[in-house]
């Protein structure tokens, strides 16, 4: 499992978001995107998925360009921005809506993803009853719940206690073997620790960093 990031620019009218960037990414390994609201790294992540067409250059996910049929690529899962969900049913049936397209997954499997993201105690509350935080977790869940290959999660940790942060961490590294996950943050150190590979994005410019 690969995805590849060849010469990738992204425009919008005047605006030239991303400016050509060039990434490998392969599977075993945590990626981090950090750099300030604004610098590009969630409309890259919505170009993996397959939500954006570059204006010029591609994404191979192993060697498929996706944008090409603006197809979303498979066994990939993304939290991408704000948490969208049903408002008016439970955090519980908001996952199990989603698991129904596929039916990969069965109830057990939804509740102790829940029981991992710390959200089990409030799954039968009603999304708008939900604070930021546990927004969030339910947004992290929803990546989590099918184990894909790809798991992109878009600035998740805002408004999550520490404790769930830290149980987070000690998960995702423990699945990462034949994974590709990218994680997203304005805060490096936040996510330091669990990266194996950084790459900070300024003005539309990506640079792997040292860390």
């Amino acid at each position: 499992m690969e995805i590849i990031v060849n010469n990738l620019s992204k425009q919008f009218k005047d605006t030239l978001v991303l400016k050509d960037i060039n990434l490998k990414l392969k599977e075993g390994k945590i990626y981090g995107f950090v750099g300030p609201n604004g610098s590009g790294k969630s409309v890259l992540l919505k170009i993996i998925c397959a939500f954006y067409i570059p204006t010029c250059g591609e994404v191979l996910i192993n060697g498929v360009n996706y944008n090409n049929g603006n197809d979303f690529p498979p066994n990939l899962r993304a939290f991408i921005e704000k948490p969208s969900f049903l408002p008016d049913i439970s955090g519980f049936e908001n996952l199990k809506l989603l698991a129904n397209i596929q039916n990969l997954i069965d109830e057990d499997q939804i509740n102790n993803t829940l029981k991992l993201v710390n959200l089990y105690d409030d799954k039968d509350k009603k999304f708008h009853e939900y604070s930021m935080g546990m927004k969030q977790k339910l947004g992290v869940a929803s990546v989590l719940m099918e184990d894909p290959k790809i798991m992109i999660l878009d600035e998740p940790f805002n408004g999550i206690d520490d404790k769930s942060k830290e149980k987070l961490f000690d998960y995702l590294l423990k699945i990462k073997k034949n994974k590709i996950i990218i994680i997203s943050s304005h805060i490096f150190e936040e996510i330091q620790k669990v990266c194996d590979e950084v790459y900070y994005f300024d003005n539309g410019t990506c640079k792997k960093k040292v860390i």
